[in-house]
């Protein structure tokens, strides 16, 4: 092999927003990079580059039949954070191809902004704001009447993946009782976290605040629906901070709007979300547009991850800070392509 090709196939993101300057240097001292961030990589330029390749980051399809042209590639780093249902994670596997993604990235600024949700829909701050703008404003005692104190009141939390365990860290102060509900882990990591492992119902119906961190498998589309949204408690918060898909929206929406809880969302099942969509005037309900993880820190952390991780890959060595693909679980996952830029 006499050239060392790295692939670059980012859509939706460009090298510019997930790479500093001297990280990019850094992945330039690597091999010879071809980048395609205008369109995704043309097919026949995959293909006439893979048998020179060593590294692909980004969303390009990679089936057994491509992997087995490029005998030389060690890592395919998905850079938009997801395991897409274009890989053939169990050939990978079988070839010593590690498929990693830096996912992590995001886990720190969701859970800042999960908590800023929680507690405003606790005190009811935004719900204050508008009265006061109104002119309907009420004070003191008055005000609160329909308010409860974060501070060492019971959260539940739906999946306890690296979104999960960060909140789970940033709300320890708070002297939480916490429930966490995640049927892939057991129940020793959860009582690592000082946590009660928890059936779904007992965290929905003894937690003042749940917080929904999951992802979506083929198991659980729409597994928090009607039913779910009845066991928790009146005027207790939903805060819905990782894939629309887990719960039924449209039962999601009515539990708001009828007020029996308030809740916040940071998704949505068509994004971007119409202008004359109903959801833009239900009372109750906090909302964000998909804005959360998406802050320049975070973008940059993918890449320096990503990077990092190529490097001790190229020497011989493990990923150590990015997730990787496990064939048996990435085959259950319904992740798709999210711009957060």
């Amino acid at each position: 092999m006499t050239r060392r090709i790295i692939l670059v196939d980012p859509l939706p993101r460009t090298l510019d927003l997930i790479m500093t300057p001297d990280v990019r240097r850094r992945l330039e001292r690597m091999g010879e990079v071809v980048v395609s961030e205008d369109r995704t990589m043309p097919d026949e330029v995959v293909e006439r580059l893979l048998p020179e390749t060593v590294l692909i980051f980004g969303q390009t399809a990679m089936d057994r039949a491509r992997l087995e042209c490029a005998p030389h590639l060690k890592a395919i780093i998905n850079v938009e954070t997801n395991f897409l249902p274009n890989v053939d994670y169990q050939a990978a596997q079988d070839r010593g191809v590690h498929v990693i993604t830096p996912a992590s990235a995001f886990a720190a600024p969701v859970a800042e902004a999960a908590l800023g949700m929680a507690i405003d829909l606790a005190r009811g701050i935004t719900k204050a704001d508008r009265l006061f703008r109104d002119g309907r404003e009420s004070y003191g005692l008055a005000a609160n009447r329909e308010t409860f104190r974060f501070m060492g009141s019971s959260v539940g939390l739906i999946g306890f993946g690296d979104l999960g365990r960060q909140f789970r860290e940033l709300i320890c102060p708070f002297r939480n009782t916490v429930r966490i509900f995640d049927p892939w882990l057991p129940a020793e990591v959860i009582e690592r976290a000082e946590a009660i492992p928890a059936s779904l119902d007992e965290v929905l119906s003894e937690s003042r605040t749940v917080a929904v961190f999951a992802g979506v498998t083929s198991e659980n589309q729409n597994f928090i629906g009607a039913r779910e949204f009845a066991l928790m408690q009146p005027g207790s918060s939903f805060l819905l901070m990782s894939r629309a898909g887990v719960v039924d929206f449209p039962a999601f929406l009515d539990a708001v709007r009828s007020g029996h809880i308030r809740a916040a969302t940071d998704v949505f099942p068509e994004e971007p979300v119409a202008a004359d969509d109903p959801v833009r005037q239900i009372p109750g309900l906090l909302l964000s547009a998909h804005r959360t993880g998406g802050t320049s820190d975070a973008f940059h952390a993918i890449g320096a991850m990503a990077v990092a991780d190529a490097e001790l890959i190229l020497r011989g060595l493990p990923p150590v800070l990015c997730r990787r693909a496990d064939p048996a679980t990435a085959a259950r996952l319904r992740s798709k392509p999210v711009d957060l830029s």
